[in-house]
């Protein structure tokens, strides 16, 4: 879950990074109002948990209360990748004598936190990597161990700051590790990090994904889920546990893993369907929540063919298989369903299945059962 900007700075600043001072507000009025008691000029940022918000208009430079006020206003209300901007964070704008880049992430090829620096601060990092390798240092840390502040004052005197930076820009960037860790993050990232004319590091801009996996140690993150969510099906979904995001397309896919989920949509599109959602079972199998989880697929009235691909090495498709059935009967729905199970106790599922009337698909290619289903899905209901 990636966090709004506002929620990721507090979460800094709590951590010890220095952040601009700012104020979240929801109206042009409270605009006005946080940037009266700030120093001209500000900074608005539309916020939602989307990238390349610049590019899009979504970050403004306002010089008198008038303009700070006509931009919250326009902000409010924008669209952004299908998510609608109801927050503006207000922030004093501070000037840069130098901006950086700094993350931790995870290395997917090896499975290790890796720490990113770049003296190229305020740009896409790809745009970097694309044009000027040589700037971005890099360090791969050992999943046993962690960040050592010599390690991030080494990192720090190789992106070209004064003998007065590297300290502050060092102790940020292990700070920043530390947040990564604690928070369970996928990616921590100040970009930029802005050095003023007297040598003072502030966070500019924040990025914090948490890994949804583990959410639930962090009550405090978790609890703003269904307050971020705004789509109706998907606040469901989230109330239930279930990862689902509605898209526009009119074929419901249940995968038992994310990517398994992923590969599945991938392989609809290419065979010319289109994706009504992304649903991910998760690690839990049983009977109730497949049927949970039919239930949030069926709710989005596009949808109009469903196909669920489920594999099981450890979990029993036995009950995936009954929870199917018995959603099937019960609710005596016209949408077709095609239902790939493959793994353990495969065949008792393959006979449960047939029995309640449901179309299978028995070989291991996704393939087979995408192709059926997006055929099934040009003929309309049963």
């Amino acid at each position: 879950m990636r966090l709004l900007e506002f929620e990721s700075k507090r979460i800094f600043k709590a951590e010890g990074i220095p952040v601009p001072r700012g104020e979240v507000v929801s109206s042009s009025r409270e605009a006005k109002q946080a940037a009266d008691s700030m120093r001209l000029p500000i900074i608005l940022k539309a916020q939602a948990p989307v990238g390349r918000r610049r590019k899009s208009g979504a970050v403004l430079v306002a010089e008198d209360l008038e303009q700070v006020a006509k931009t919250a206003n326009d902000m409010l209300g924008m669209r952004m990748d299908g998510y609608v901007v109801s927050r503006v964070l207000v922030e004093e704008y501070l000037p840069a004598a130098k901006e950086l880049y700094l993350s931790v992430t995870i290395d997917d090829a090896k499975g290790k936190p890796i720490v990113l620096a770049s003296s190229e601060g305020g740009t896409e990092i790809e745009e970097v990597a694309a044009n000027s390798p040589e700037k971005i240092i890099s360090q791969e840390i050992d999943p046993l161990s962690e960040l050592e502040q010599v390690d991030a004052r080494r990192i720090a005197s190789q992106i070209g700051l004064n003998a007065d930076s590297i300290p502050k820009a060092s102790d940020i960037l292990w700070r920043l590790y530390q947040v990564f860790a604690k928070y369970d993050a996928t990616i921590a990232e100040i970009n930029p990090l802005i050095i003023t004319r007297t040598d003072s590091a502030y966070a500019a801009g924040a990025v914090l994904t948490i890994d949804d996996d583990a959410l639930y140690r962090h009550d405090e993150i978790s609890a703003g889920i269904l307050e971020r969510t705004q789509d109706e099906i998907e606040k469901e979904a989230a109330k239930l546990g279930i990862a689902y995001v509605r898209l526009e397309g009119n074929i419901g896919v249940i995968g038992s893993g994310a990517g398994l989920a992923m590969t599945t949509m991938d392989l609809i599109r290419h065979y010319g369907g289109t994706p009504a959602n992304f649903l991910d079972t998760g690690g839990r199998i049983t009977r109730e929540h497949i049927q949970n989880c039919l239930n949030i697929v069926m709710k989005n009235p596009k949808t109009i063919a469903v196909l669920a691909n489920l594999y099981g090495g450890i979990n029993p498709m036995i009950e995936a298989a009954h929870g199917i059935a018995e959603f099937v009967g019960q609710k005596r729905s016209l949408v077709p369903m095609i239902v790939k199970i493959r793994g353990n106790f495969e065949e008792q599922a393959w006979d449960i299945l047939e029995r309640a009337g449901v179309a299978i698909v028995k070989t291991i290619q996704t393939e087979d059962a995408a192709k059926l289903v997006v055929e099934l899905s040009t003929k309309g209901p049963l």
